[in-house]
């Protein structure tokens, strides 16, 4: 519906179902709703006095960056007003109408299927104004951006519950004001000392004054009194920051529900000066994932003043999952992203976070366990791109992998390098690992038989980025690590010579096989790995495994034809009988059982079930006939 003056538009579906997430599961931390309005506000502040630069002239009557909060008992609202960068129409649309995040949707339906929603998920995707509407049954947001024209100003307003309206009006100065008409039950913030107690608990740290009507004689008057210390927190010294204060910092700035895992606050003095706060999350946001082309999280502050999100710049793509700020005192304020792509000093502050990020892990790691294994469950995949792509720092990232293991409970990722090397066999140089596409597919490997036998440890893994980052991790505090599916396994000599022994007495099954299955694989051999199973698939030492080409190929790439060698098990009854057999079919039908169990032992989906299953029901008929 249009009138001369007003626009009525529908929300976004996805606008619709947060806001009916927000007001039903967000009851119990209504009051963080003023958390996050002061957190935009001030984002606000910042944009301005970024982009002033450029354009002077927009703060030339107004450079007092602040952010007011009032009330109105009998009306019973609450405004928060900033005098910041303001909005147009069309960003007032795309901010509060729409929701940009492409992982939402896929978002809002697994918790609408697992029934999930709760207190974490408004700052999972920074939909945190949302949360004015579990106070307010009605908000009013108007808005002129700095350097529009008086008639640009916009009046935005919402019940909540499908729509909102849009109208052009004139205002005087750039800014934006949320103005909330509370719900009747909801009268506690109507109270002054109760805004300005969330002002402390949440928003202390704020570096812009917050501002309130001074009180006197217990109502507000026409005065203005800044209610919060007005200090960017990371200037402040540690040993003055209590941990409530740190915890508080980072849910502000990360739209966070939960508490951080941990933090590093430094200062860095010579020749160069920057102050550095870090935090490390304790879960990952619903689409993290999907954040390695567009990171955020790490804010660059020149001395004070805010630039850009500088992830991508600050720390390698691995440590995406950290939080905080970088305030420097030496680069230049009009610094570009170009500039800082190029800049050698985002280099050293780029290195030197990356230790304290490293330090910090480790740190975890040998003190505090159980937040590590937290911090595992949440990124540790992410961690492992490191291996690859840090060779500078790339001991020290190994140091902190965990892997589950033959000798570990569950499919649980418990187990460092060096607790495995603390558990070696006398004489034992080298860590063996297995990749498959499921533990359970790794942990049942046929491969993994003569040394299970052995009483020999093997890392067992299993997410998709093993293949690919075990490519990197060739060695390890002066260990070798190997495949146990790849290449040649050497014994001990007296085991040596009864191998050869097998080799030669099993050179006619051997034969007869290669026959059989010609093309379907590039050698057949007597294995040294096999104790129990008949059969299993071996690759050349450096080449791609099996379930990683096959992701790969599913996923479009071009992969060169490539076949395994399949490794027996002479002593076992298949193939004493395949040895034994006399009619061509069935030898063929043996022979091709041995090749596909092998296959589906690896994790490999048969070309042709139905084929498999035929044979399999004819050579178990025809098992006493052979006996």
């Amino acid at each position: 519906m249009t009138t001369s003056t007003t626009e009525t538009r529908k929300f976004e579906a996805e606008v619709a179902q947060v806001l009916h997430l927000v007001t039903h599961s967000l009851y119990s931390h209504k009051d963080i709703f003023l958390r996050e309005l002061v957190s935009n506000a001030s984002d606000a502040c910042d944009k301005l006095r970024f982009e002033s630069m450029g354009h002077p002239e927009w703060m030339a009557e107004d450079s007092e960056l602040r952010i007011d909060i009032s009330f109105d008992k009998d009306a019973r609202t609450i405004s928060v007003h900033d005098n910041g960068i303001g909005m147009s129409r069309d960003e007032l649309i795309a901010n509060l109408g729409t929701i940009a995040s492409s992982g939402t949707r896929r978002y809002l339906e697994s918790l609408a299927a697992e029934n999930k929603a709760d207190s974490r998920m408004i700052g999972q995707f920074g939909v945190g104004f949302y949360s004015a509407f579990v106070v307010a049954d009605k908000v009013i947001v108007t808005s002129l951006r700095a350097g529009a024209e008086a008639s640009d100003g916009v009046r935005w307003e919402s019940d909540g519950k499908g729509e909102y309206s849009l109208e052009m009006l004139e205002l005087a100065r750039r800014g934006t004001t949320i103005t909330l008409h509370l719900k009747e039950d909801e009268s506690e913030f109507l109270e002054a000392w109760k805004l300005r107690s969330l002002v402390s608990k949440y928003s202390d740290h704020i570096s812009f004054p917050i501002r309130m009507p001074k009180e006197v004689d217990g109502k507000p008057s026409e005065e203005w009194e800044v209610v919060n210390s007005a200090s960017a927190l990371w200037t402040r010294p540690k040993a003055e920051i209590k941990d409530e204060e740190y915890q508080n910092f980072y849910k502000s700035l990360s739209h966070d529900f939960n508490d951080a895992l941990a933090w590093s606050h430094n200062r860095v003095e010579g020749n160069q000066n920057f102050t550095s706060l870090l935090f490390v999350p304790a879960k990952a946001p619903f689409d993290f994932m999907s954040g390695r082309e567009e990171r955020k999280g790490l804010k660059l502050y020149i001395r004070r003043v805010f630039i850009m999100d500088a992830s991508e710049q600050l720390l390698p793509a691995y440590l995406r999952f950290v939080r905080g700020v970088v305030d420097s005192d030496d680069l230049p304020l009009n610094v570009s992203r170009e500039i800082l792509q190029q800049n050698r000093q985002i280099e050293r502050i780029k290195g030197a976070c990356t230790k304290r990020v490293l330090d910090l892990l480790d740190k975890l790691a040998k003190d505090e366990t159980e937040k590590y294994a937290t911090f595992w469950n949440a990124f540790g995949g992410v961690l492992k791109e490191g291996v690859a792509e840090d060779a500078n720092n790339r001991e020290r990232i190994a140091k902190l992998l965990r892997f589950a293991s033959t000798q570990s409970d569950g499919p649980t990722a418990s187990v460092s390098l060096d607790d495995y090397i603390g558990r070696m066999q006398a004489g034992q140089e080298v860590i063996w690992y297995i990749t498959a596409d499921s533990h359970a597919a790794a942990k049942g490997s046929p491969q993994l038989e003569s040394l299970r036998a052995k009483g020999v440890e093997v890392l067992l893994m299993s997410d998709r980025i093993d293949e690919w980052m075990a490519g990197y991790l060739t060695e390890y505090a002066g260990k070798k690590l190997r495949h146990i599916g790849k290449g040649e396994i050497e014994l001990d000599s007296a085991a040596e010579e009864a191998h050869k022994a097998s080799e030669e007495a099993a050179s006619g099954v051997v034969s007869k096989l290669k026959e059989l299955l010609g093309e379907r694989v590039s050698d057949v051999k007597v294995s040294r790995r096999l104790t129990e199973s008949p059969s299993c698939l071996v690759l050349d030492e450096y080449d791609m495994a099996l379930h990683l080409r096959r992701v790969l190929k599913q996923s479009g790439h071009d992969m060169p034809d490539s076949a395994p060698v399949l490794e027996i098990n002479p002593e076992h009854a298949l193939l004493k009988r395949l040895d034994g057999e006399s009619d061509a079919e069935r030898s063929k039908d043996l022979a091709l059982l041995l090749l596909e169990q092998a296959q589906v032992a690896e994790g490999a989906q048969l070309d042709d079930p139905a084929a498999f299953v035929q044979r399999l029901n004819r050579v178990i008929m025809e098992a006493p006939k052979a006996a």
